[in-house]
């Protein structure tokens, strides 16, 4: 291998974002409503499936790109101990991964976290904002903010997201994710204030497409842009996510202008063998892991969502 080649490859750097799909372990937690996954509530989630379910997790992650991920931002994880079964006792248990999470008031316990590795990733603080709720919305999933250098010596922000479903209908919810927007944007400034240059990076499931007034909140107030409007996978998915046999894209990723500078390329991951026949619709959809109650050997109803920098 050439010098020159050497240092292009060392300059890579991989980031990934995935809604895991209720990543629960089968233990109550007094304080949730998490007793569906139970071995005795109605997903019988056993000691089993939960440990296949963490597997193909790190399978899917592993398959995003040629090398490791440097950075993976989940969202739709339970617990610390959910965390450490995934970088400690998984498929992933050798690739290194550390982690950081939030710990939220989402009544059934779901927060989101980052994995990185601690070569090309080296955390300098970090910190978790929560969302404001108005009349008749639960409490939602925090903001995790990240501060961290890259192994170029680049410093990174990085701001994972996981804004309210559409559950109840979509105009009834988008004032929740009206919230969930101005927070980031609010975090962002106060970033931008210290560094008008800084690296930003906001990722997450926005439960919205681009088009969305919180989307367009983000970027007309934050000076971000927006890299997955279109974005495709690989093997030609044309989005993340399907419903009612409609593909969409529910997960983005938004970058400073100082960071779009940095940017590779940006893709699915819509590896075969995350897809499955959509029987109803034709076509394909991800291979989630329960059709209604229904369990199946599945990953995700989210497909991953890749972005590569050179710094």
């Amino acid at each position: 291998m050439t010098m020159t080649l050497s240092l292009l490859l060392a300059s890579l750097f991989t980031f990934v974002e995935l809604n895991c799909e209720n990543l629960f372990d089968c233990r109550h937690d007094s304080l949730k409503q998490d007793t569906e996954f139970m071995p005795d509530g109605q997903r019988h989630w056993t000691a089993t499936r939960y440990w296949g379910k963490l597997n193909r997790i790190g399978q899917e992650l592993l398959s995003c790109s040629e090398e490791l991920p440097d950075v993976v931002a989940l969202c739709e994880v339970e617990n610390d101990t959910v965390m450490r079964d995934l970088t400690r006792r998984s498929l992933l248990r050798n690739a290194g991964y550390e982690y950081l999470m939030s710990e939220s008031d989402d009544v059934r316990g779901i927060d989101v976290a980052l994995l990185y590795q601690p070569a090309t990733f080296r955390p300098i603080c970090y910190e978790t904002f929560s969302v404001p709720t108005v009349k008749g919305m639960r409490p939602t999933r925090d903001l995790l903010y990240v501060k961290g250098e890259t192994r170029t010596g680049d410093t990174l922000h990085i701001v994972v997201v996981h804004a309210p479903s559409r559950y109840g209908g979509e105009r009834r919810t988008r004032p929740y994710r009206m919230l969930v927007a101005r927070r980031v944007t609010q975090v962002c400034d106060s970033i931008r204030d210290r560094s008008a240059q800084a690296l930003v990076l906001v990722a997450g499931d926005f439960n919205d497409p681009a088009t969305s007034p919180a989307l367009r909140h983000v970027t007309g107030n934050c000076g971000l842009q927006l890299i997955t409007d279109g974005v495709k996978g690989r093997h030609g998915t044309p989005g993340n996510y399907r419903h009612d046999g409609e593909w969409q894209q529910l997960d983005h990723v938004l970058l400073s202008p100082s960071l779009h500078s940095h940017l590779q390329e940006a893709y699915i991951n819509d590896e075969p063998f995350l897809l499955e026949e959509d029987k109803r619709y034709g076509g394909q959809k991800p291979r989630r892991t329960f059709v209604g109650y229904r369990h199946q050997k599945g990953f995700s109803d989210h497909l991953p969502v890749v972005v590569q920098f050179r710094f």
